[in-house]
């Protein structure tokens, strides 16, 4: 089975992804088309731990990348010209959330993310352009920049410094 590119990772240990964005052979996770181009589920023993929506990924209408259950919603919203917004508030709603989702947008060059499950153990590694987009749902992560790199970074506050973190 080869990777095209345009695909989503699902447990196939024994295939090699050949479509030049995945570096090196992930153990847990292979390529295979699906009718969602551009968007790859990363998980690890049946559990989501990142998208990546590829900068090529234009819906022609409304669509949610994310589960309507996660932390964080992330999808596209499609409106026509003339199309409008009605003005509106959000209304105070209590939340509890435990742990944090992050979303990076690649603004400007290139990286390579490696994506990690709970238990610190190397699920993924994929280059990152221009215009492509990580959902971070779970487990850990990081970058090495290719090149003069502008990441944009969301995720919920409010932050309180590097005490959320476990550097690994």
């Amino acid at each position: 089975m080869v990777c095209t590119g345009d695909s989503i990772a699902v447990h196939f240990p024994d295939l090699d992804c050949t479509c030049g964005r995945h570096v090196g052979r992930t153990s847990s996770t292979s390529c295979l088309p699906t009718s969602m181009d551009h968007v790859e589920h990363i998980s690890s023993a049946g559990r989501p731990l990142a998208f990546i929506i590829r900068a090529e990924l234009s819906p022609a209408e409304t669509t949610f990348l994310t589960p309507p259950d996660f932390r964080q919603q992330v999808g596209f919203v499609v409106y026509p010209e003339g199309g409008e917004i009605a003005r509106h508030i959000h209304l105070p709603r209590e939340r509890q959330l435990v742990g944090a989702s992050e979303v990076i947008v690649v603004r400007s060059g290139r990286c390579e993310l490696d994506i990690y499950d709970d238990d610190r153990s190397l699920v993924a590694t994929r280059a990152l352009r221009t215009g492509d987009v990580m959902i971070m749902v779970a487990g850990g992560h990081g970058f090495r920049m290719l090149e003069n790199t502008v990441l944009l970074e969301v995720k919920q506050g409010p932050y309180t410094g590097q005490s959320e973190k476990v550097v690994f």
